[in-house]
């Protein structure tokens, strides 16, 4: 029970008399004889019972009035959602009182329609009515009578036919308030002056042995659950369908009872005692003494009381800001806040309160509820207001406060998670510092990256960890394990649990960390990584993941024993490694082999690294380079001669003076390039040592092949002291014996050509100056008897003329002849041609200071490209010869301006 006494009194309310808008000036003066009043629908209400009318007063108190009754008008009733008006009044006397409908937006004859009239009782003995309600929804009327009865209308209160009258309850009490309550179902609430009980139609159940007096008893609105305010001697008592509520001790007579937001009531006093209570906040509103007053109604907002005098008063209530306004000059604060509330304040303004009230708070000193009162402002008061104030105080933990109030409600940025942390360090709040980071994201809510790095640097690994795996952030859980705790094998293992874009990214960051401190581990992970990976304690994956382990290979810059193990996986596993592993092998192989001093470990690695060499994967130029790097022979050579470079092959066993091997290769890849000989020749002819054998080897070879002309051979042996006459002796012997009998040959050419040359010009001549016989009888082409016409010609074939025509192809030549004379003909042209260029070549060659450029000038132009005649037979150098002489006459000549 709230005692009376203990309640707040303020003014929140402007009271001052109502004017006549009519004469400035003069007060509104109503009109006598009011014996009812009510409110709704923009209209005061009023009943006069010495004239019998109905009044009705408008915002602008302009007054209107109509004739409802002969004698007296007792009761009025406006609904608040209808323009309907009940009123109960007499006509006559000794009869029941009449109840009439009225429908004030409808006329007739200029008053309002009234569209039902009935008597209020069903007895036939008259009996006074005491009170009346109505429901909202026109479907429900009480009438309570002072003999204890209520009479029940239901269905369309306007209308006859549509509605039923029962009598409700009797009683010996009088009926002093009626008020239905409409929540999911109808109530009607019924107060004597003895009881107050409930009705939902039948049967009535009763809440309260003690009543209240006439107009002491009101309904609350929804937002105190449509209540039952009786009002009596000593308490306020409020009633719900099932049982009496609470109750307010406030003592005194009352005479009228309204609910209107908040409680009006009017105690007697030597003046009546108007007071208004706001039973939300439990604070007295207002409270003035008037004298006589008949009715206090709600309209427009406002309050209007109504006295006997004439005279109307207007209770105007101060806004809300004023109200707050006037708490705050008190320091009433926690008042302030509720009365906000139940006005529906909206949030900005509850904040600015909640921030008044910390700071009032703060400069008590009570830190700790101005703490509370801040929090309360999250969402609307900038976060730094409050910060700045218990930075400056070192009120540490009511920052701290805060500054979880922040983060719970989502509103925290990384400078508050950085501050918020660092309060934690500083209080050494390990439990509240676990707390805070492991709570639920639905919980709290922070920048992660930022509070792992302020966790880091105040050297809380540990959380720190903890936050990074939880929320996935890798690199800052390998940068914290790796670099802060040492953890090598527990970062490997989080590297192996990441899906495959993350454990590749990771290992390549952090790889040749990891390769340092856990090298089996790290090469068994890169294995995986570039195959077939899949995170560890998940089922194999359908799809090959496979990475680059061309790009992992710098990890391993300090094991090599590791990386060669990786490398020759690869290539067991997977035949198309990149190219870069091939190489990288090849030169660990021969590492291997150069450092080893074993031989019989040193012939297994020479092995091994060749047959990486032999691999269709290995890359032939990087390949030679790391084999002459390493001054691998086996492999150097394998590579000269897989790449047909016999030159080189040769070069490298001059350059190690292996005089057999030279003479070897020149045996096995002459053929191929025939002037390996004469480099053959040219390096032993350097030599000051005694190379007779293999230059005489040599000369052999180039003699039998023919492949330099002696001249030149001699001056290449001209340079070597060691080389005497008796080393080609038997070279330019046999050269000479050739030449001799080539000498031979062609003198016997010379002369069967000359007998030819005689012969032939001697049929020329027979030709020119004898007849000629034709005797042939046969065609030389069908080889069928001759008949005329016939073809004959001088070399003695004959031919049909048909015949000739259709297989000559010039009417000069014979067909059987044609061929040979062409191929003498060509083979003349060609000899003039070449004689003339061979004439105009030797020129030049001799007259120039810059041989080669000649050479390479003919080159180009094609003059050395061998002309090959179709008609020359197998193994004919007749043609070539001229090629061979241009040869050595280059030769010579260049030797000569050496």
């Amino acid at each position: 029970m709230a005692a009376f006494l203990q309640w707040r009194k303020f003014v929140f309310f402007d009271k001052e008399a109502v004017s006549d808008p009519l004469d400035n000036g003069k007060k509104f003066v109503l009109p006598k004889g009011i014996s009812a009043s009510d409110s709704g629908r923009g209209l005061l209400v009023l009943g006069d019972i010495l004239l019998t009318e109905i009044w009705l007063v408008t915002r602008s108190l302009q007054l209107t009035s109509f004739q409802a009754y002969k004698l007296r008008v007792t009761h009025l009733y406006q609904l608040k959602q209808h323009s309907i008006l009940v009123s109960v009044g007499l006509d006559e006397h000794g009869i029941n009182p009449l109840v009439k409908v009225w429908n004030l937006d409808k006329r007739d004859s200029g008053n309002p329609l009234c569209t039902r009239i009935f008597p209020a009782n069903l007895g036939t003995k008259p009996t006074e009515v005491s009170c009346l309600s109505i429901h909202e929804n026109l479907n429900f009327m009480a009438i309570g009578f002072t003999d204890g009865s209520v009479v029940l209308t239901k269905g369309d209160i306007t209308r006859d036919r549509h509605s039923k009258t029962v009598t409700l309850h009797e009683g010996s009490s009088p009926v002093t308030g009626l008020a239905f309550r409409q929540v999911k179902s109808t109530h009607l609430f019924v107060a004597t002056l003895e009881k107050v009980y409930v009705s939902q139609e039948y049967p009535k159940v009763e809440l309260d042995s003690h009543g209240c007096a006439l107009r002491c008893s009101s309904l609350a609105d929804p937002s105190q659950d449509s209540q039952f305010i009786v009002a009596g001697d000593e308490c306020i008592y409020l009633y719900q369908p099932d049982g009496r509520g609470p109750c307010f001790a406030f003592d005194g007579q009352k005479l009228l009872a309204h609910w209107h937001q908040i409680t009006e009531l009017i105690s007697p006093s030597e003046k009546q005692l108007l007071t208004v209570y706001d039973l939300d906040n439990k604070f007295i509103a207002y409270s003035f003494c008037f004298d006589d007053v008949i009715d206090v109604v709600a309209e427009w907002g406002s309050f209007y009381i109504l006295t006997r005098s004439g005279t109307m008063f207007l209770l105007q209530e101060k806004d809300t800001q004023t109200k707050l306004e006037m708490l705050f000059k008190k320091n009433l604060f926690v008042m302030a806040i509720n009365l906000a509330k139940s006005q529906h304040l909206d949030s900005d303004g509850l904040s600015e309160i909640f921030r008044q009230y910390g700071d009032h708070l703060y400069l008590k000193g009570d830190h700790d509820g101005a703490i509370q009162q801040y929090i309360r402002t999250i969402g609307k008061l900038e976060p730094s207001y409050v910060i700045r104030k218990f930075l400056d105080a070192q009120r540490i933990h009511n920052l701290t406060a805060y500054l979880q109030a922040l983060h719970r409600k989502s509103l925290a940025n990384a400078d508050h998670t950085t501050l918020l942390l660092n309060c934690y360090t500083k209080l050494k709040d390990s439990s509240k510092l676990e707390e805070f980071i492991k709570s639920s994201e639905t919980e709290v809510c922070f920048d992660v990256e930022i509070a792992i790095k302020v966790l880091r640097q105040a050297g809380y690994h540990r959380p720190a960890v903890y936050l990074a795996e939880k929320h996935k952030h890798h690199e800052w859980y390998m940068k914290i394990q790796l670099e802060d705790l040492k953890n090598y094998q527990e970062g490997l293992h989080y590297i192996g649990c990441l899906p495959f874009e993350q454990a590749e990214s990771n290992m390549k960051r952090y790889g040749k960390t990891l390769m340092h401190h856990v090298p089996e581990g790290a090469t068994l992970l890169l294995k995986n990584i570039c195959t077939n990976y899949y995170p560890t304690g998940e089922a194999v994956s359908v799809d090959h993941c496979q990475a680059n382990s061309e790009e992992f290979i710098p990890i391993f810059a300090n094991n090599p024993r590791e990386l060669k193990a990786f490398l020759e996986h690869m290539i067991k596993v997977d035949s198309c490694s990149p190219q870069g592993v091939y190489d990288t092998l090849l030169e660990l192989r021969l590492q291997d082999w150069a450092h080893e001093e074993d031989l019989e470990k040193k012939k297994i690695l020479q092995g091994e690294a060749v047959s990486l060499l032999k691999s269709d994967n290995t890359l032939f130029d990087k390949a030679l380079v790391l084999c002459q790097m390493h001054n691998f022979k086996e492999g150097i050579l394998y590579l000269y001669e897989k790449g047909k470079l016999y030159q080189q092959i040769m070069h490298y066993h001059m350059q190690n003076e292996e005089y057999g091997k030279v003479v070897e290769v020149c045996k096995h890849y002459g053929d191929q390039e025939g002037c390996l000989w004469e480099q053959a020749l040219g390096y032993f002819a350097k030599k000051e040592e005694d190379c007779k054998t293999f230059i005489s080897e040599v000369l052999h070879h180039i003699d039998q092949k023919n492949l330099m002309p002696p001249l030149l051979v001699v001056q290449t042996l001209a340079h070597n002291s060691t080389a005497t006459l008796s080393v080609i002796k038997e070279y330019l012997i046999n050269k000479l014996k050739r030449e001799s009998q080539q000498i031979e040959a062609d003198d016997k050419k010379i002369s069967q050509y000359r007998e030819e040359t005689s012969v032939l010009r001697s049929e020329i001549k027979e030709l020119k100056t004898s007849a000629k016989i034709f005797q042939k009888t046969k065609c030389n082409m069908c080889n069928s008897p001759l008949e005329l016409p016939s073809v004959h010609f001088l070399c003695s074939h004959s031919f049909h003329q048909h015949c000739f025509e259709s297989y000559a192809e010039s009417e000069a030549e014979c067909p059987t002849c044609t061929p040979e004379n062409r191929k003498v003909m060509d083979m003349l042209r060609s000899q003039d041609q070449k004689r003339d260029l061979h004439d105009h070549f030797n020129r030049q060659l001799r007259i120039s200071n810059d041989g080669f450029s000649v050479v390479a000038d003919y080159f180009g132009r094609g003059v050395f490209n061998k002309l090959t005649l179709v008609t020359d037979p197998p193994g004919s150098k007749t043609v070539g010869s001229l090629e061979v002489d241009l040869q050595r006459d280059l030769l010579i000549h260049t030797k000569k301006n050496n």
